[in-house]
């Protein structure tokens, strides 16, 4: 059902909006005027009314007096000498005389009797009349329930990913129990309220040659409406967005950190870089946006999103290292996304710098450079000097140029959030590219399930802007909370459009949430005889998103059959005396990364005996939980031979059993050792030492070459000529690795 206008209703019934305003009065239906919105649910209430499907305890007895509804004639109002009959009637005259009567003196006395007696029994005339109208509905409903269906065969029909029996039999236009019984004709078992993917929706609609068809997501109905293509006539040229790429340590960072003349890098901890970044600089009168992604692994999911948001890509390649596999990842993506790359093989000023080498790698990986006869640009550089630098920047601007990069400025902007955090003193903020349109001071945005109104926009040097255009990167506050690095953010018209896209958003978040089986392990994972898999609970605390996501996937990676990690918290901020208390209910430990417990927080922890550990490097996070688990699997057990006897005659000793009389040929014998009774080659028994003797003595262990007397517990059936083999079982820790 959909919303709709009293007004409306009325003319699709051909009746007075004052009418309908008393029908709805009725049914518990309470509207203003004709311009009042009836919702969906008092929209499909009025249809079962009209239809009688409306339960009697749901209609007032005034709804009884009203007239049903018909179709508006042409015809004069005109009463029938029926009707004018029925106007004169004994019970009408009766009725005004009654109400004279109430009037009386007399009658006052006991009208609080009268009105109770008429609550008593007014019910009961409706009651009557709704039985013999209920009944003619149920059976016309009964003799019209098969004819109501309509046979859909070889049509199309649009469904979401993710559908009730219920639903789909609605959108068929089949009964729920003859899917039901289709469904057990195919071994599945299913409720009229049980969810179904779309794939097992469209397997059952091929069952009546019906075609289901995806509905447009959320998300597609926002490009739709938010992100639509502009005319040409509107579009002008903007500058280019380039993403630098490669491996850990090529000097990725170094190189921008030359070309914007600042020290990034020191900043970094471990000279890495461990969050996106985006900068603009200026080259011959032309804007350029870079992007710096990071080159670790772990950040695998964020420079493939960089690579889909960027127009060209710079992939840095050290002359004396050579293509590396995080080289190839970054090739990988920039093919994959379309991108042109231009190379930048750098550390052109150390000795061992060979450039032919790093052209003759790529060739390898389907980037045929210049020299070699292809269309890759390649240019030799040197962070640390500075050489080749402007030849590169060059090689952009004449890229960019032959891509015909261009906008429309004037209209509603949308960007991709590249970063976001929270700050103590500004609350949540995000980096922003700002791909078409305009963002200024005061607009109405959303990204994801975040809304909000944009307070501030600072660029990479810290300068506040009050209105930017395409192809720019600002950090932005004013968001209600933390968007998802990743997600589209979109200028509204209004902050309600923005608010009911974001709860829209969230409400779709919270249903995927829900139908996804939780991650923390497989039944195939956990051993059913060995018993449960080891699992280590973890609380992750970020300052950005980036990092999150990148901790989070490198954790995941670690998982194996026997022991697992679980990260039942990961959010951005500081770790928080909640954080502590989760930590105490779950025996978890909280891993902080580029956040520091505060005091309070602190001795809280002490207090609770909760562990927490703070790091500024991915790796050393990775390579403390991957030392965890390890210690967290069962140890592997060994068996080492340590020696044998050969029995040579044996004595029975009362109330202690069988001794055998032996001499050591190989190895020692311990008194400690398990052994193993071996006859003409083959196992009897296995056990432990009871007893082991030299001569009358009680002794620890035997060598080689000794005799001894030894007996085995709970065991005597030895004979002379049988082989003792004793043995220990070693445990020896495991590694992950």
């Amino acid at each position: 059902m959909r919303k709709i206008r009293v007004y409306e209703l009325a003319k699709e019934y051909k009746m007075t909006s004052k009418n309908l305003i008393l029908k709805l009065q009725g049914i518990g239906i309470t509207v203003a005027n004709h311009m009042s919105t009836l919702s969906e649910d008092e929209h499909e209430k009025f249809i079962n009314f009209v239809r009688g499907d409306l339960p009697p305890e749901e209609i007032s007895k005034e709804t009884d007096k009203n007239p049903p509804i018909k179709e508006k004639t042409d015809k004069p109002m005109v009463k029938t000498s029926k009707e004018i009959e029925k106007t004169n009637t004994p019970e009408v005259k009766k009725t005004e005389a009654v109400k004279k009567h109430a009037a009386s003196p007399r009658a006052a006395k006991s009208k609080q009797g009268i009105v109770a007696k008429k609550e008593d029994d007014a019910p009961e005339a409706p009651r009557k009349n709704w039985q013999k109208r209920k009944r003619g509905t149920k059976a016309q409903y009964r003799r019209d329930k098969d004819d109501k269906f309509v046979d859909l065969a070889g049509s199309e029909i649009e469904i979401d990913d993710h559908i009730t029996l219920g639903e789909l039999a609605e959108k068929l236009q089949k009964p729920a129990t003859e899917l039901i019984m289709k469904f057990m004709t195919m071994g599945e078992m299913y409720t009229i309220n049980s969810n179904m993917s779309f794939e097992t929706a469209e397997l059952l609609a091929a069952e009546f040659d019906i075609e289901l068809v995806r509905a447009q997501t959320l998300s597609e109905i926002e490009e739709e409406r938010f992100d639509f293509e502009d005319s040409d006539d509107d579009l002008s040229e903007r500058a280019p967005v380039v993403t630098v790429m490669g491996h850990v340590d090529h000097g990725k960072t170094s190189l921008l950190d030359t070309i914007r003349n600042t020290r990034v890098t020191k900043k970094e901890a471990g000279g890495i870089t461990q969050h996106i970044g985006a900068s603009e600089i200026h080259v011959k009168g032309k804007k350029i946006v870079f992007l710096d992604t990071p080159g670790h692994e772990a950040f695998t999911t964020l420079r493939a999103r960089g690579a889909l948001i960027t127009d060209i890509v710079i992939l840095v390649v050290a002359a004396d290292d050579g293509v590396k596999p995080q080289t190839v990842e970054a090739i990988h993506h920039a093919q994959s996304a379309g991108v042109p790359i231009i190379v930048a093989i750098n550390k052109m000023d150390k000795p061992a710098a060979n450039p032919e080498r790093v052209k003759q790698e790529l060739t390898e990986h389907k980037l045929l450079v210049e020299d070699y006869g292809g269309d890759v640009i390649a240019v030799e550089v040197s962070a640390k000097s500075g050489e080749g630098i402007e030849t590169l920047l060059e090689m952009v601007l004449i890229v960019a140029e032959m891509l015909e990069l261009k906008a429309n400025a004037h209209r509603a902007g949308v960007g991709t959030i590249i970063e976001a955090n929270v700050d103590r003193r500004m609350g949540s903020t995000a980096t922003v590219l700002l791909e078409k349109g305009t963002m200024k001071i005061g607009d109405n945005i959303f990204a994801g399930s975040s809304f909000g109104r944009i307070r501030t926009m600072i660029n990479d040097t810290g300068k506040r802007l009050k209105v930017t255009g395409p192809s720019s990167a600002f950090e932005i506050t004013g968001l209600n909370e933390v968007p998802m690095a990743g997600e589209k953010i979109y200028v509204t018209v209004d902050d309600q459009t923005a608010r009911l896209y974001a709860q829209r958003n969230a409400d779709k978040e919270r249903t995927q949430r829900i139908q996804q089986p939780k991650m923390i392990a497989s039944l195939e994972a956990i051993p059913g005889e060995e018993g449960e898999a080891k699992v280590l609970n973890l609380i992750l605390r970020a300052d950005v998103h980036g990092s999150v996501e990148a901790i989070k996937q490198s954790l995941e990676k670690i998982n194996t059959d026997e022991v697992m990690v679980n990260i039942i918290k990961a959010q951005v901020g500081a770790i928080t005396e909640s954080d502590i208390l989760l930590a105490t209910a779950s025996e978890a430990v909280i891993l902080g990364f580029n956040v520091r417990p505060d005091n309070n927080i602190q001795s809280v922890a002490e207090r609770e005996n909760v562990e927490i550990r703070t790091y500024r490097v991915i790796y050393d996070i990775i390579n403390d939980v991957r030392d965890a688990l390890s210690g967290m699997l069962d140890p592997e057990q060994k068996e080492v031979v340590e020696g044998n006897i050969e029995v040579r005659e044996t004595f029975k000793v009362p109330s202690v059993g069988t001794i055998a009389g032996g001499y050591v040929m190989r190895g020692k014998i311990s008194r400690t050792s398990m052994v193993r009774l071996i006859r003409n080659g083959i196992v009897i028994h296995e056990g432990a030492v009871s007893s082991l003797k030299r001569f009358k003595d009680d002794v620890k262990q035997v060598q080689t070459g000794y005799e001894c007397g030894i007996g085995i517990k709970n065991y005597n059936d030895i004979k002379e000529g049988d082989i003792i083999e004793t043995f220990l079982i070693k445990e020896i820790q495991r590694s992950l690795d």
